[in-house]
C-alpha cells in the first residue's frame, strides 16, 4: 500500500511538473495552443563600457561608461491552431549618455510546428518580416566621423529560421538557428555638420543608398522545472552582424564644387565596405515564478562578449543587463 501511495504521489508530481513545463512561457519550445494569446513584457537596465575600435577612438568615445541604458521589450503571439501561430517581437532602447534611442528590434511572423514525437521532441519552422524599415536610420556626420542617433538600420528584410529540441521529464533543451536578409535602400537621414563638406557644396542633410546585408544567429537554451511554480533557464547565443556598405549618395547635390565631387567619390569608395560588423557571444540566465496559472514573473540577466571590426561603434569591453519580465497567457 505504501509503495502504491508513493508511486501515485510521484506520478502526480511528475504530471504537475511536466504540465507546468509545457505551459511555461520561458520554455524555449513553448508554442501557444489554438485560441491562446500570450504576452511577454520586459524592462532591463544595461551597463556598458565601449571598446577601442578605430571609429570610437576617433570620436574620443573609446573606453567610456554608459549607464543606465534602458531597454524595453514586448513579445507576443496567438495560436491559430495547436501547430501554427502568429507572433511579434518589439524592442526599444534609450541610452542617455550618448543621446541614442529608438527601436532596436522589430519583427512579425509565423511559426509552424513541423514535427512532434511523443510530445518530447519538436521541430518548428518560422518566417518573419524584419521591421527595421519602419523608421529611417538617423545619424550625424562631423569632423570626427559618423555618430548614430537611433538603433534602426532603416532596412526591411526577411528572417527564416528553425528551432528544435527535446524534453526529458523536468528539463528541456532547445536550439535555434536563423538567417536575416535585409534589402538595401536609402531609408536614412544623415545630418552633415562637417564644415569642410558644407563648404564644398554638400547639403546639410543627405541619404545614401545602402547595400543589402546578411546576419546569422544560432543559440542553445535550457529550462528546468523545479516544481509547479519555480523554474530556471540558461542559454547561449551567437550573433554575426555583417558589415554595412554604401553604393552611392542618393541625395542630389547640384552645388558640389570640383573638390566636393572628388570628396564625394572618395567617401563612397571608402564606405563600399564599412568594416563595421561585430560578433556577439551572449550568456543568458533566468529564474521564473508562476504567480497564477496564467501569469509568470521572470528575473533575467545577460552578459555579452563581442568581437568588433575596426570601424564598428557597437563593440564593448563590458555589456551586462539585468531585468524583469512579466509573462501572461489569455
Amino acid at each position: 500500500m505504501k509503495k502504491t501511495l508513493k508511486g501515485l504521489i510521484a506520478a502526480t508530481a511528475s504530471v504537475i511538473s511536466t504540465g507546468a513545463l509545457a505551459s511555461n512561457l520561458e520554455n524555449p519550445l513553448y508554442m501557444p495552443l489554438e485560441g491562446e494569446f500570450y504576452s511577454k513584457t520586459g524592462i532591463g537596465i544595461m551597463y556598458k563600457e565601449t571598446d577601442h575600435t578605430a571609429a570610437l577612438v576617433a570620436k574620443g568615445a573609446d573606453g567610456k561608461t554608459e549607464f543606465p541604458v534602458w531597454r524595453f521589450t514586448e513579445d507576443f503571439g496567438y495560436g491559430i491552431t495547436d501547430r501554427l501561430d502568429i507572433h511579434g517581437r518589439l524592442g526599444y532602447t534609450k541610452d542617455g549618455d550618448i543621446n541614442r534611442k529608438g527601436m532596436h528590434r522589430g519583427r512579425i511572423g509565423m511559426t509552424y510546428r513541423a514535427m512532434t514525437q511523443d510530445d518530447t521532441f519538436v521541430l518548428d519552422l518560422y518566417a518573419d518580416a524584419y521591421m527595421s524599415g519602419v523608421t529611417p536610420m538617423k545619424g550625424i556626420y562631423k569632423t570626427d566621423g559618423f555618430t548614430y542617433k537611433n538603433y534602426s538600420n532603416g532596412r526591411w528584410g526577411v528572417i527564416g529560421g528553425a528551432r528544435f529540441g527535446k524534453t526529458w521529464d523536468d528539463f528541456t533543451l532547445g536550439a535555434h538557428v536563423e538567417l536575416l536578409q535585409t534589402f538595401g535602400n536609402h531609408n536614412n537621414k544623415i545630418k552633415i555638420e562637417h564644415s569642410g563638406l558644407l563648404a564644398n557644396g554638400f547639403a546639410d542633410e543627405i541619404s545614401v543608398d545602402l547595400k543589402s546585408t546578411r546576419e546569422v544567429t544560432a543559440g542553445l537554451d535550457t529550462l528546468y522545472q523545479f516544481n509547479a511554480v519555480w523554474s530556471s533557464g540558461f542559454g547561449f547565443e551567437y550573433v554575426q552582424h555583417s558589415d554595412n556598405g554604401v553604393k552611392s549618395i542618393h541625395t542630389e547635390l547640384p552645388n558640389l564644387t570640383a573638390m566636393g565631387k572628388g570628396i564625394a567619390d572618395k567617401l563612397v569608395k571608402t564606405l563600399d565596405d564599412m568594416d563595421d560588423g561585430w560578433d556577439e557571444f551572449i550568456l543568458k540566465a533566468s529564474v521564473s515564478y508562476q504567480m497564477t496559472d496564467a501569469v509568470q514573473l521572470t528575473v533575467f540577466g545577460e552578459y555579452t562578449f563581442d568581437d568588433s571590426h575596426t570601424q564598428s561603434q557597437n563593440g564593448t569591453d563590458v555589456k551586462a543587463e539585468l531585468g524583469v519580465r512579466l509573462n501572461a497567457r489569455f
